[in-house]
């Protein structure tokens, strides 16, 4: 197989990025009264989070941020960054409910686990990170760079760790041309199957299913990547064995991701909401020490978004969690 470089918008490199704050959006003071507007609208519906429509969720003058912020998405960088949701005149229910509605401007809510959650706690719940069943982030572990399920993955912040766990983000593109240059041999590997394994609480048995890392998607090009979830799957007796060619793409494509030159930090503040688009871009979080009081310790909300109209997507990944 014959592959080139990527030329693309979310080819990005985080020391670039670094050089200016262009790609945070921040909510002006009328941004603010806006959304303190939207919870008085949506509670006064009386209707369930997930009942809401999307006149119910009508964002009012925020609607031309919410557009520009998914052109990002689907044509820019493929991240976003929003800061400043008022936390200090919200509840945390009623910033939960914002962020699901504005969410319902961008793409569809689909299942994150194989219970069907829409809405998912990113928090410690003392989950032991070397159970094959455990998710990470339902642990203080570092993860590193992934890719989730979906279109766009969304986190707000309601509460920040005592330390560490600091988000990190690259672009795939990036990282494959990065790849293409240092190893072209090896690049065409990352477009083989591979197979993956997934095991979470509530499964009798581990499953194992086969696709590769990089795909070329309408155009451009989509990456999915949990490591950890291909070198598990060597655990399973029916799966085949990795090259050597497949084992060194795995790390290569790991290295290049750490890169300093190539990702860029986050300092993710209580407020922010992240928004990523999960074909151009690998994110990571760092371990981190939680608060002792449990109404301090780190939280966050995430949202998995299917958009059917982003070409490059995925049409397994963006049915979310699913035997189907």
């Amino acid at each position: 197989m014959t592959v080139g470089p990527i030329d693309s918008p979310a080819g990005w490199r985080g020391s670039a990025l670094r050089e200016s704050d262009a790609w945070i959006a921040r909510l002006s003071a009328a941004d603010e009264d806006e959304i303190v507007a939207l919870a008085r609208r949506l509670r006064a519906t009386g209707k369930p989070r997930e009942a809401l429509t999307l006149d119910d969720a009508d964002p009012g003058r925020l609607g031309d941020l919410l557009r520009g912020w998914r052109d990002e998405l689907s044509h820019g960088r493929g991240f976003v960054l929003v800061r400043g949701l008022p936390l200090d005149r919200l509840s945390p229910d009623d910033a939960t409910l914002v962020y699901w509605a504005l969410g319902l401007h961008l793409g569809t809510p689909v299942p994150q686990n194989l219970a069907g959650e829409l809405l998912t706690g990113v928090r410690d719940t003392g989950a032991d990170p070397n159970d094959p069943s455990t998710r990470l982030y339902r642990t203080r572990a570092e993860q590193d760079f992934h890719t989730d399920g979906a279109d766009i993955i969304g986190l707000l912040c309601l509460h920040g760790a005592r330390s560490g766990g600091e988000s990190r983000i690259v672009s795939s593109v990036t990282v494959f041309n990065e790849v293409l240059r240092q190893r072209p041999d090896l690049a065409p590997v990352l477009f083989e199957d591979f197979c993956w394994h997934y095991f979470e609480p509530g499964m009798e048995h581990p499953i194992h299913f086969v696709r590769p890392i990089c795909a070329h998607r309408g155009g451009g090009l989509n990456t999915s990547f949990i490591p950890w979830y291909i070198r598990r799957a060597q655990e399973l007796p029916e799966v085949p064995r990795m090259s050597e060619a497949q084992l060194e793409a795995i790390e290569i494509v790991e290295r290049t991701a750490n890169d300093p030159e190539l990702y860029l930090d986050m300092d993710f503040l209580p407020g922010d909401v992240q928004l990523l688009k999960n074909s151009v871009i690998l994110h990571k979080r760092t371990a981190y020490e939680d608060f002792a009081e449990p109404e301090r310790r780190r939280h966050l909300v995430r949202l998995w978004l299917t958009a059917v109209d982003f070409a490059d997507g995925d049409e397994q990944l963006r049915r979310g969690i699913t035997l189907e």
